[in-house]
């Protein structure tokens, strides 16, 4: 079987895709409300950019001052190594050529952005493994992973959605060789259009990876907001309060219509529905997008309303 055929049978499906929507249920894209992504709806305020950040070629000391923030906020050992990059998929794109190819474990269900990764490397899916890639927290279940299960000699834990449960990460056992911590920055900070993510752990594997990404990976731009964002932690803790209140009320919405909670984050939440195609279609005649599975006739996931949006939902259910 090819590589390419290998990918089909793993089509990278995704969040989003209005545009598919608006053409097939109409109306105007800004009048869409988009519940099918983890993205927080009220996403830290950029402040002003100087033109000279967008002109010129990022800066080392731009790069270290960003560098030093992560480390800060997610309280990196001194040993561990910590990389930058213009996304978190980016890193995902990239890692399976860190080491020789051999096979890899994936538990499902889980995000399949990793499987296609290591398949368009030559890697093969199975278990035994010389590799294992855990989502901790799991996108869409929620579930978190134990030390335990970290057990392979090259380990990915994909902290993506992590920032809203910091106390649950890996990232305070500190260096072990052949660990990698992937940490997005558009999740938990609602900047995905930012691009911009971090790979933490084995310094061996860190200092490979920065090859691969090259001097400049980041914009300017990026470094200077995920400075800044980074050095708040104040709005770190009112954004986690204010996700699980919203979280809770979702519950409450849903539960009230007919679904029941299977799973999720703060960021978003997985509901058990009768036909989940049906509840897909439902809510999108009321322009209200949400997320279904390939792989499962019962799974809708939503992701949060922003404020003054709460309406549009509740006359869709």
């Amino acid at each position: 079987m090819t590589i390419a055929s290998l990918i089909n049978q793993n089509t990278r499906d995704h969040g989003g895709g209005v545009d598919a929507a608006v053409a097939r249920w109409g109306g105007s894209r800004d009048a869409w409300l988009d519940l099918s992504t983890g993205i927080n709806p009220v996403p830290y305020p950029v402040r002003h950019v100087p033109t000279t950040v967008w002109a010129e070629l990022p800066d080392k000391g731009a790069q270290a001052v960003l560098v030093d923030a992560a480390r800060a906020f997610w309280n990196v050992p001194e040993d561990m190594g910590v990389l930058a990059a213009p996304g978190a998929s980016a890193l995902i794109a990239r890692i399976p050529a860190l080491t020789k190819r051999g096979t890899v474990d994936i538990p499902k269900p889980t995000y399949n952005e990793h499987t296609a990764a290591f398949l368009a490397q030559g890697w093969t899916v199975g278990d035994p493994a010389n590799a294992r890639v855990l989502v901790h927290p799991n996108n869409p279940t929620g579930r978190l992973w134990a030390r335990d299960d970290l057990n392979a000699p090259l380990t990915v834990i994909d902290e993506s959605f992590c920032d809203v449960c910091p106390n649950e990460s890996f990232v305070s056992d500190g260096v072990v060789p052949g660990r990698l911590i992937l940490k997005s920055f558009g999740k938990f900070w609602g900047l995905a259009g930012l691009r911009l993510g971090f790979l933490l752990g084995d310094p061996e594997l860190i200092a490979r990876m920065a090859d691969m990404t090259g001097p400049w990976a980041v914009s300017g731009p990026a470094l200077q907001i995920g400075a800044a964002a980074l050095t708040d932690p104040s709005w770190a803790q009112t954004t986690r309060a204010r996700l699980q209140s919203d979280g809770d009320r979702l519950d409450a919405l849903m539960t009230n219509a007919g679904g029941t909670l299977a799973g999720g984050t703060s960021l978003f939440r997985l509901y058990d529905v009768d036909d989940a195609t049906q509840w897909q279609n439902r809510l999108a005649q009321h322009h209200v997008w949400s997320r279904i599975f390939p792989y499962s006739k019962t799974f809708l996931r939503l992701g949060l309303p922003a404020p003054g949006r709460w309406n549009q939902l509740e006359a869709a259910l």
